[in-house]
């Protein structure tokens, strides 16, 4: 994607000027805007040029390109280190093992990456999908709270998945998990630096 066009190089004779915290200002010439721009010390960038008259902002668009890079490495960041776990079920499964599963599937979630459920099919299975669709649902359903369905349940040759991503992404997740960490740290060394109170008036006496 090309840079937008900036100040001079914006070459109109009018445009519908947003000001530097989201304002609407209106449409103005296209001096005006560029005056007003440089009064405030900021710039003039072409925000929809294919808009009747182009849409133009005020702003910082050094700080604005380096927050829109910082976001796009971030999400790539994000993108390369989910993982995609399987958890796999068969369709008449015990409840233990539902259990077993299950919770193994919330510990990946939390952890930032997605889980691909699978259901294997067994001989005639294949001739009732929806039970396998059933217990997916279920499955969705009893993760709710640490993740959402990202694509719904499909046939996979002799299988069905279904795919769940997490709430929050890889480094929302560490970031969480450091900070409980943290606190226990700080929990546990206040606990023992409690344990031995300093005496008080009435014990000394």
């Amino acid at each position: 994607m090309s840079d937008p066009r900036t100040n001079e190089r914006i070459r109109v004779p009018e445009v519908r000027l947003v000001g530097p915290a989201g304002e609407q200002i209106g449409v103005v010439r296209i001096e005006a805007a560029l005056r007003l721009a440089q009064e405030a010390d900021l710039d003039l960038v072409e925000v929809a040029p294919n808009s009747k008259p182009p849409v133009v902002k005020i702003m910082d668009y050094g700080k604005f390109k380096y927050e829109a890079a910082q976001k796009a490495k971030e999400a790539r960041r994000n993108q390369a280190n989910t993982i995609l776990k399987e958890v796999r079920f068969r369709l008449k499964i015990e409840a233990h093992d539902y259990t077993t599963k299950l919770k193994r599937a919330e510990g990946f979630l939390k952890a930032g990456d997605k889980v691909k459920a699978m259901i294997l099919f067994r001989g005639r299975e294949q001739s009732r999908p929806e039970q396998g669709v059933r217990l997916l649902r279920k499955f969705a359903e009893d993760v709710a709270e640490f993740g959402t369905v990202e694509s719904n349940p499909t046939i996979d040759g002799r299988n069905m998945v279904m795919v769940v991503a997490p709430l929050k992404n890889k480094s929302e997740a560490k970031a969480e998990q450091n900070a409980v960490r943290t606190a226990n740290k700080q929990a546990a060394r206040e606990a023992k630096n409690g344990s031995a109170p300093a005496p008080t008036d009435e014990t000394a006496a």
